[in-house]
């Protein structure tokens, strides 16, 4: 019951804090292992480790008797989040780890304006349509290369739109999630729908492309795939679906805004990636907008205390 769920506490902080490193550090370590093993091929690999370990997850607590009930949401969602990774691992080849992790994050936006069509009792506020306008705006700023188009780099705003391409595909996953009878299926079994179904997807991708047979079994290789499979896409994602049964998500929604500040900090860190003055400014206006869009409910309360004081 949501009205179970508690406000956000210190051990929740912590957790959070913890879980936006990792996804943070996702974007740069696929990009650090590209010449050894492709993004692609990263993202097929850890999609199968993990669904591997999320489906012996239901042989244990049970869930495989909703799959007569949800399998075709399940198909939908696991096609868009085979679609996501495909965008992420076409656009790090082009644009910065840190320009993914920031674009990638649009999700939410498109999140919200699905849910905001499909289910009625759900429809935007003004303070979300502001956001919207922001963090478009800020893609816009983004995608403007400076204060000049003499400045823009076509294959980086190809990257950039690759980002923005792969944000739409996870936003539209949440919405079918929402939208179908997935919405009421034990999320192991969601997971592992988007992860068995993104796996064959990019298998075929990769079969396609020829890229199944380019890479090396480095151990930056071997330890890009491991990280990600068992860390990222299993113990992370099954984390943040406790965290959202025990507090309110539109608590966690705001601490989960560090992730891209982890992920433009560790490009930079890292990987030496510069920061362009309207990158730095389109990403602000992201993030903020983002915050309007889903954690609406916390930034009122905000603004209200501090009218008050």
């Amino acid at each position: 019951m949501s009205g179970s769920r508690r406000a956000t506490d210190a051990f929740a902080l912590q957790v959070m804090l913890g879980l936006c490193l990792i996804w943070g550090v996702q974007q740069v370590l696929i990009k650090v292992a590209a010449p050894d093993i492709s993004p692609v091929m990263q993202a097929m690999a850890r999609s199968g480790i993990s669904a591997l370990l999320v489906g012996l997850v239901i042989c244990w607590k049970g869930g495989w008797d909703q799959v007569p009930y949800t399998w075709r949401g399940g198909l939908l969602a696991g096609s868009l989040f085979g679609l996501e990774f495909f965008f992420i691992a076409q656009g790090l080849h082009l644009t910065s780890a840190a320009h993914m992790s920031v674009f990638l994050y649009t999700a939410p936006i498109f999140t919200a304006l699905g849910v905001n069509w499909l289910l009625p009792s759900e429809r935007l506020r003004p303070l979300q349509w502001l956001g919207i306008f922001l963090a478009f705006l800020g893609i816009a700023f983004s995608f403007a290369g400076g204060m000049s188009f003499a400045d823009m780099d076509p294959d980086v705003l190809l990257g950039d739109a690759y980002g923005v391409l792969a944000g739409m595909a996870w936003g539209v996953t949440t919405v079918v999630v929402r939208g179908s009878r997935l919405s009421e299926a034990p999320v192991t079994l969601t997971l592992f729908y988007q992860l068995i179904v993104g796996f064959i997807g990019l298998l075929v991708i990769a079969l396609a492309t020829g890229q199944i047979t380019h890479f090396s079994f480095t151990g930056l290789a071997i330890g890009s795939v491991l990280f990600q499979g068992l860390v990222v896409s299993f113990f992370s994602y099954l984390m943040w679906f406790w965290l959202l049964k025990r507090y309110l998500a539109s608590n966690l929604a705001v601490f989960s805004f560090m992730t891209p500040l982890f992920g433009v900090t560790f490009g930079v860190l890292i990987l030496d990636e510069p920061l362009s003055f309207n990158f730095a400014v389109g990403a602000v206006l992201v993030l903020l907008g983002i915050t309007f869009v889903s954690a609406e409910q916390w930034v009122r309360r905000k603004v209200r205390a501090l009218l008050q004081n």
